[in-house]
């Protein structure tokens, strides 16, 4: 495709394009939820499915944005929804847990391509601020999408098996082949013919990770996430496995938690064309902080029940909503000419903080399974969240300095 074949669909095509590239990550995840306490493995090898899924989606990212930026957005994208769909029916087969663990980790290598494109065709289409509300409205989608999976998934499971789950998955994957190949032209203006150079990526990364913008809407955004992670990774465990919870009511709560987001998402939209992105992130933390403080200061009062988990994770949830659409669209806003990179580094740092809240929780709830524990991580990360939320992103944005000779 030639720089001529650029064009903008509507915004209709653009959001619901956005809603599915990035839901296919809630549907990776969420949908396969209630599966991990039956797939017959240790708690350590069943979180890793999870975490080398998150793993190889961080890295790939690295290779997927350059590569979008050299390329296209759509080559890279259809080649990274195939891979995902071919890879979603092997794990399906998979005939013990390693072969699951590495069938999973290339799930994530073709989500990679998704997540990485679709926020960088955002960059291409829209201007940060109308990003920003683009992103809400496509976040509403993706929240719907969260709000189904996990029932779906607990329904999947008690009827056929956990490995229904991915055949699920595989089917989402081929829905959104189907519609990208059909729909969505290409994004990108002008290929950047020295992407893939070593020295001029190096160069490419040092001027996204210096710039003070990107470093605190990619952390709020990571921090935020893994918020979110901590109560996906650990809440099957601690409501099935304690609360004795069944597992089409585990579904059925998180869908609910999912829909709480949409919520959020909602709120973000009333609150961008008022505020704009750093002060609408402000008042996002502020659920943040309350749904925090409040899951450890009942847990830490001796509070184990359902309602004691659930009630502030919708705190939690509906801040969520708020903030990833600032965060996601502000890491990306300064660099119009290197969105693939930009996005791809907002990815991993997404990515990296999942598998590092991963890790420990396969330590922490492998040693000591408790409401304590699961609780104690949620109020870790959210506080984490709401610094960076009320300090960093709340500078002005310097302008972007750009070496000389080189594009912004």
């Amino acid at each position: 495709m030639n720089e001529a074949a650029h064009q903008k669909p509507g915004d209709g095509v653009a959001v619901l394009a956005l809603a599915l590239l990035l839901g296919i990550q809630p549907v990776t995840t969420d949908l396969y939820l209630p599966a991990l306490p039956e797939l017959g493995a240790p708690m350590a090898g069943a979180q890793l499915t999870l975490s080398a899924l998150m793993l190889a989606f961080g890295l790939g990212q690295l290779l997927l944005g350059p590569l979008a930026d050299r390329y296209g957005r759509r080559p890279v994208l259809l080649g990274g929804l195939s891979l995902y769909l071919l890879a979603a029916l092997a794990a399906a087969a998979a005939g013990g847990i390693a072969q699951l663990v590495a069938w999973r980790a290339l799930q994530g290598l073709g989500l990679a391509a998704s997540v990485v494109c679709g926020r960088a065709m955002l960059r291409d289409w829209f201007e940060p601020q109308q990003g920003a509300q683009v992103m809400a409205r496509a976040l509403t989608g993706l929240g719907i999408l969260a709000t189904l999976s996990p029932g779906i998934g607990g329904a999947l499971t008690e009827l056929f098996g956990w490995r229904s789950t991915l055949l699920a998955t595989a089917a989402f994957a081929a829905a959104a082949l189907g519609f990208i190949a059909l729909r969505v032209p290409e994004s990108l203006a002008a290929r950047d013919p020295l992407a893939l150079r070593p020295a001029h990526l190096l160069q490419s990364w040092a001027l996204v990770l210096r710039h003070p913008t990107f470093r605190a809407y990619g952390l709020m955004t990571a921090l935020g996430y893994g918020t979110l992670y901590t109560f996906l990774a650990g809440s099957s465990f601690v409501f099935i496995g304690i609360l004795q919870v069944s597992r089409q009511s585990y579904g059925l709560m998180v869908g609910a938690c999912a829909a709480v987001y949409v919520l959020g998402t909602l709120a973000c939209r009333r609150l961008l064309p008022r505020h704009g992105i750093a002060a609408t992130a402000k008042r996002g933390a502020a659920f943040t902080l309350a749904g925090g403080l409040s899951v450890a200061g009942l847990a830490l009062a001796g509070v184990e029940s359902v309602w004691a988990l659930l009630l502030p994770q919708w705190l939690l949830i509906f801040g969520h909503g708020i903030l990833q659409p600032c965060g996601q669209t502000g890491a990306v806003g300064p660099f119009p000419q290197r969105a693939g990179v930009a996005s791809a580094w907002a990815g991993f740092l997404i990515a990296l903080t999942a598998f590092l809240v991963g890790a420990w929780l396969s330590h922490a709830l492998a040693r000591q399974a408790s409401v304590l524990t699961l609780a104690l991580t949620l109020c870790a990360m959210a506080l984490a969240t709401v610094l960076v939320s009320w300090t960093w992103v709340q500078r002005p944005a310097p302008a972007l300095q750009a070496p000389a000779g080189r594009p912004t």
